[in-house]
């Protein structure tokens, strides 16, 4: 294992902050997984034959195991993937989006209901997306007890980026996001999880540490035209 060149510097092992995660970054790909998975985009969805043989591995989970029928092996219905004419609902509904000038991208442009997918998003695509939209989207349409940890991870990370944050509510935060991480691995299969869904446990520490979010995250340098200014 490599050691950091940055040990080398007299003051490093006192920093409370020696890394700095990005918010922004984490949360798209917390999206992502989330909603792939849910609207069972093809070749990204996490809902594989290869997660429902991780079932068998790691958890005690008879309705999600695969069922081989002869020659042919079958995926069973989950509770967390939406059906084809459920997830056409939201298309439809994202696609009738219209957000005040100034808030967000025109998201329904983003949209294509043939195809099933969402394109060309941006950073703030999915901050919107997550924060905003995934309770309202999959609201009645999924199981209460998997709408309330998806709007527990929503409700999360539209608090770690509030401008105004105090101590006692950061403290709650750092105890709440565990316990919704918790939740979500009674739901998702274990091929779901990788760095990025247990990141947001350490965001918390660092908004305490660091300050608030909007001071770290890559959002102005992501907007920056670089090009221009050579």
């Amino acid at each position: 294992m490599n050691r950091s060149i940055f040990w080398e510097l007299s003051y490093w092992k006192t920093n409370l902050l020696r890394h700095n995660l990005d918010d922004m970054h984490i949360e798209k790909n917390v999206f992502e997984n989330i909603f792939n998975i849910i609207m069972d985009v093809k070749g990204k969805t996490k809902d594989n034959i290869k997660a429902r043989l991780d079932v068998v591995l790691f958890y005690n989970r008879k309705n999600m195991e695969l069922v081989c029928d002869g020659s042919r092996v079958a995926k069973p219905k989950v509770s967390f993937v939406l059906k084809k004419n459920t997830q056409l609902l939201v298309y439809k509904w994202l696609k009738s989006l219209c957000f005040p000038d100034g808030h967000a991208s025109n998201i329904s442009r983003l949209v294509n209901t043939k195809e099933w997918r969402l394109y060309g998003m941006k950073s703030h695509d999915y901050h919107v997306f997550m924060q905003t939209l995934i309770p309202l989207a999959f609201r009645d349409l999924l199981p209460k007890g998997i709408w309330d940890a998806l709007t527990e991870i929503s409700h999360f990370f539209r608090d770690i980026c509030s401008s105004k944050l105090n101590v006692d509510h950061i403290e709650r935060l750092e105890k709440n996001i565990i316990e919704t991480i918790c939740k979500f691995e009674m739901i998702f299969p274990p091929l779901f999880f990788d760095s990025m869904e247990y990141l947001p446990v350490h965001l918390p520490f660092e908004v305490k540490v660091g300050g608030p979010a909007q001071y770290k995250w890559m959002y102005p340098f992501e907007r920056l035209d670089i090009t221009g200014a050579m």
